[in-house]
C-alpha cells in the first residue's frame, strides 16, 4: 500500500512520541531533578529548599566514606565481570557444543535466579550465610573446617566477599543464553574447517568461537558493569544494610542511607550525580579499550 510522506510522519510520530513521553518522565525528569536538588540543603520533605551552590559537591570530596564505597562498587563489578562471564561462556560452551542430553534442563535451572526478585535472592542468601543455620558454616563443619566458620556477613574483612557469590549465582543464566544464542549462530563449517586444519578444541574455542561471539561478550560485560553501579545497592541493603561498620556500603546503599534515612536528599542527590558520572565514564573507557573489528571467515 502506497502511503504519503504525510501518512508516513504520523505513524512515526505515533510511535516514537508516546515513547519519548515515557522516556522524558522516568529517565529524563528524575536525572535533571537529581541534578537540580544537588545544589540544595533540603530534607527531601520540607516545605523550604535552601541553595547552598557546590557545597554538597564540596561535602562529597570530604566525606571519608565515600571513596570506600567507590572501591566497594569497582570491587563488585571486577569479581562479577570475571565471575560471571566465565562461568556463563562456560556453561554456554558446553550445552551448546558438548551435545548434553539434558541441555534444556539446564537451561532452565541455571536461568531460574533470573527470574527471582532481588529482594528474594538476598533474603534466601543471608539464611545461606547464617552464623548457626546457615548452609555455609553447616557445610564448613561437617568438611571438619571449624576454623573457617565465622559470621560471614558480620565480619568486616568477609562481608563484602560474601555478596560477590549470590551476585554471580543470580547472573549467569541470563548471560548464559545470550552466549548460547550467540555460538548457535556460528557455522559449524568454521569448526569443520579448524578440525581439518588440526586444531584441536580449545583452540578452536580461542580461534573460532571467543571472536565470534566477542559483541554478545562485550553487551554482556557493559550491561553487567552498568547494572552493578547503578543496582547493588539492593542486595546490599537486604543482607547488610552497609554494615558492619560500612565495610559494605557502594555508592547507591550510601546515597539511600543519606537521603531517606537521615533525610539530607540534596546530598543523596549529590551522590547520584557522582554514580552518574563514574557510569558513564567507566562505560565510555570500557567501550574504548574493547573496541575491536568485526570478525569474518
Amino acid at each position: 500500500m502506497v502511503q504519503s510522506k504525510k501518512q508516513k510522519y504520523l505513524f512515526l510520530a505515533f510511535c516514537l512520541v508516546p515513547t519519548f513521553i515515557m522516556f522524558a518522565i522516568f529517565t529524563l525528569y528524575p536525572l535533571f531533578s537529581g541534578l537540580y536538588y544537588s545544589f540544595f540543603d533540603w530534607s527531601g520533605s520540607a516545605d523550604n529548599k535552601e541553595l547552598t551552590g557546590f557545597a554538597n559537591y564540596i561535602k562529597l570530596f570530604h566525606d571519608a566514606i565515600i571513596p570506600d564505597t567507590i572501591i566497594h562498587d569497582y570491587f563488585l563489578v571486577v569479581t562479577k565481570v570475571i565471575g560471571i562471564m566465565v562461568l556463563a561462556l562456560f556453561f554456554a560452551v558446553a550445552l551448546t557444543q558438548l551435545k548434553i542430553k539434558e541441555a534444556p534442563f539446564y537451561r532452565i535451572i541455571f536461568f531460574f535466579p533470573n527470574i527471582m526478585s532481588v529482594v528474594v535472592i538476598g533474603i534466601l542468601w543471608t539464611f545461606i550465610y547464617n552464623p548457626t543455620m546457615g548452609f555455609v558454616n553447616s557445610g564448613l563443619e561437617f568438611l571438619g573446617l571449624e576454623e573457617w566458620v565465622r559470621p560471614w556477613l558480620g565480619d568486616e574483612k568477609w562481608a563484602l566477599p560474601s555478596l560477590v557469590l549470590p551476585s554471580i549465582w543470580a547472573g549467569i543464566g541470563l548471560f548464559m543464553l545470550m552466549l548460547m544464542g550467540g555460538i548457535t549462530n556460528v557455522s559449524k563449517s568454521y569448526y569443520e574447517a579448524a578440525e581439518m586444519d588440526g586444531a584441536n578444541e580449545w583452540q578452536q574455542f580461542w580461534k573460532v568461537t571467543l571472536p565470534l561471539v566477542w559483541p554478545q561478550i562485550k553487551i554482556s560485560i557493559l550491561y553487567i558493569v552498568i547494572t552493578t553501579l547503578n543496582g547493588s545497592f539492593i542486595i546490599v541493603q537486604i543482607m547488610t544494610g552497609g554494615g558492619p561498620n560500612n565495610a559494605t556500603h557502594v555508592m547507591g546503599s550510601y546515597l539511600y542511607q543519606q537521603a531517606f534515612k537521615q533525610y539530607n536528599f540534596g546530598y543523596g542527590a549529590t551522590i547520584g550525580v557522582m554514580i552518574l558520572i563514574l557510569s558513564l565514564v567507566t562505560v565510555l573507557i570500557l567501550q574504548f579499550f574493547m573496541r575491536r573489528d568485526k570478525v569474518e571467515y
